[in-house]
């Protein structure tokens, strides 16, 4: 992983995202120079303090004492003056920094993550979960300093370092050159070191992706990982992830050693010219106690300046590493791009699959179906049969075109589904699965999936329609109660909440991928029902677990090693002794089709 090769990721991403601020960016950059207008002013005063007390050997009482001592009192108010204003302009820089850096990041995180929801299940196969949670918000937590500050403080800095170097030329040449030469020989380290910083600090960032990834796979599998006893090689997987992130971040450090110990070095090479030029040009009468006081003042003036930069730099490898990662994941493109569009017909939507192949990217020798071939009238009910790894849920996928077939086409409505916009497809296609999603939201939201079109009285319509008005009125706070994904709700009652999703949808065609765990009498009863309603006047595919819904489809198509073993009307199929079907329901389908 290499850093980015040019400063143009970076201004793209400052582009992009200080552009819609620039007001507010140019008032940082306003108050922040003018912070280092009031740094630079307030050693003058005090030189000028310095060498008017020094310099006033009038006696006590007289007139010029007295002149003296206004002159003294008139530097002393305006360097408190100058002190006050200046806290405000710092107080307030931080304050437009922070707003900008906020503002910046937040808007970067909904791009990434609404980017991340756009790209195709291929690449959520291959990524984590808590790999796209690391990069979307670690790294661009790395960048809110970035944002805010970095490019204007480092600029600032910068211009800092040269109004000292100015005003330590105009006070001799030979301290303003000894300084120069001090500080690029510290440029130069700078340089150096943080070349070799910036990659170990990519490799952590790296490391802290596949260790957070890792943790969120196995914490949500706490269940299986106990139930198999595979706690103990969970653990040493682990240890490895988090040795290595310990060795990358030991990497990182002894690099980072060399770049926070320069500026350390040039302080004290520029202290030493303070001292060696102040103390031989005052033996010389060449400088005053003032002039000696405010080269001794501005030299330590650049240790802040200095210890900055270095901070800066730092942060600038780590925004490197946390840029290059995030120019990654832009990078990456969905391969399944929206069609034209198409007018799917109103009410049950025909299905057809022609010579239709499928193979995973990373698996290309292994055909996971293999020249599929059947067609479904509108309002025909599919009930697909086949034992695990046989291709029903690649099947469902296609159709959802989560997915595009390697070879073939899939057809909806008598249309080319790849000439129809993915939405197009979402509105009339409803999929329930067996595992159903919460939300950490209301109920409310969680049914309507954040629609805001659809009115309360629909929703509670529905939820009398499958009956689950009593489920809603033992809540809290009614639509208004919080869900979450670790919501105590049995299947039954999570797979009766997606029915309801697809109710309020309203689509031609239901993919059901039916709840394969047993369920009590009562709530059965609540999904044979909900389900007749689902599946009326619709087009349906069922993955089918339990007799009762083999008994509700039209057809049957049984699946095996990715093709089609048969494809019949179910009843013809039950009748005939020789079909896969009629073997099937004789050794008991649940039993058969879990194999």
């Amino acid at each position: 992983m290499n850093q980015p090769s040019s400063l143009r990721p970076y201004w793209q991403l400052l582009s992009t995202y200080l552009r819609p601020q620039r007001g507010r960016v140019l008032a940082l950059a306003a108050f922040v120079v003018l912070g280092i207008g009031l740094q630079l002013a307030n050693p003058q005063i005090v030189a000028y303090f310095i060498d008017t007390a020094s310099s006033n050997t009038a006696v006590p009482g007289t007139s010029a004492y007295a002149a003296g001592l206004q002159k003294l009192f008139g530097a002393a108010a305006i360097f408190i003056s100058i002190a006050l204003v200046r806290q405000v302009v710092n107080i307030t820089a931080v304050y437009l920094g922070e707003n900008v850096a906020w503002t910046a990041t937040n808007a970067l995180r909904a791009d990434l993550a609404l980017h991340c929801l756009r790209l195709d299940m291929a690449f959520h196969k291959r990524h984590k979960p808590g790999e796209l949670i690391e990069r979307v918000d670690g790294d661009v937590n790395q960048l809110a300093n970035f944002f805010s500050q970095l490019i204007i403080q480092m600029t600032s800095n910068l211009l800092l370092l040269g109004g000292v170097l100015i005003l330590l030329f105009l006070a001799d040449w030979r301290v303003g050159a000894s300084i120069t030469a001090v500080l690029v020989l510290g440029g130069v380290a700078l340089r150096f070191f943080g070349k070799r910083a910036t990659p170990r600090w990519q490799k952590l960032r790296a490391a802290d992706a596949s260790l957070f990834g890792s943790l969120e796979e196995w914490l949500s599998g706490t269940e299986t990982i106990r139930s198999s006893g595979a706690e103990a090689a969970i653990m040493g997987k682990l240890l490895r992830l988090a040795r290595d992130r310990w060795r990358a971040m030991n990497s990182a450090m002894r690099a980072n050693v060399w770049v926070m110990q320069t500026p350390t070095f040039i302080f004290a090479l520029a202290y030493g010219c303070a001292h060696l030029f102040g103390a031989g040009l005052y033996e010389q009468g060449i400088m005053t106690i003032g002039s000696v006081y405010l080269i001794f003042y501005y030299i330590d003036l650049i240790k802040d300046p200095l210890w900055r930069i270095n901070r800066q730099v730092e942060d600038l490898q780590r925004a490197g590493a946390s840029v290059n990662r995030i120019v990654e994941l832009w990078a990456q493109q969905p391969t399944l791009t929206d069609g034209p569009g198409v007018d799917f017909p109103s009410g049950p939507l025909a299905v057809e699959f022609a010579n239709v192949s499928f193979f995973y990217a990373d698996d290309p020798d292994t055909a996971v179906l293999d020249n599929i071939n059947f067609s479904l009238a509108p309002g025909t009910i599919l009930g697909v049969l086949g034992r695990t790894g046989s291709g029903k849920s690649t099947l469902t996928k296609l159709l959802s075109r989560f997915y595009d077939p390697t070879g073939g086409m899939v057809r909806l409505g008598g249309h080319h589904i790849r000439r129809a916009k993915q939405s197009q497809l979402r509105q009339h296609i409803g999929l329930v699965t067996q595992d159903v999603q919460l939300f950490h939201a209301s109920l409310r939201d969680n049914l309507t999936l954040f629609g805001a079109e659809i009115d309360d009285g629909r929703i509670l319509a529905v939820l009398d329609e499958l009956g689950l008005r009593d489920w809603l009125n033992r809540l809290p706070n009614g639509l208004d109660s919080e869900l979450a994904a670790d919501t105590s709700l049995s299947a039954g009652e999570a797979q009766l909440l997606a029915f309801a999703r697809v109710f309020l949808a309203d689509p031609g065609l239901v993919i059901l991928d039916e709840a394969s765990s047993r369920l009590d009498p009562a709530t059965e009863r609540l999904i044979e029902r909900a389900t007749d309603r689902l599946l009326t006047n619709r087009t349906a595919i069922i993955v089918a677990h339990r007799l009762g819904t083999v008994q509700r489809a039209d057809e049957i198509l049984v699946l095996g090693d990715g093709r089609v073993l048969e494809h019949g009307r179910r009843a013809q199929l039950a009748n005939d002794p020789q079909s896969h079907f009629y073997r099937l329901l004789q050794t008991g389908l649940e039993e058969e089709i879990r194999d």
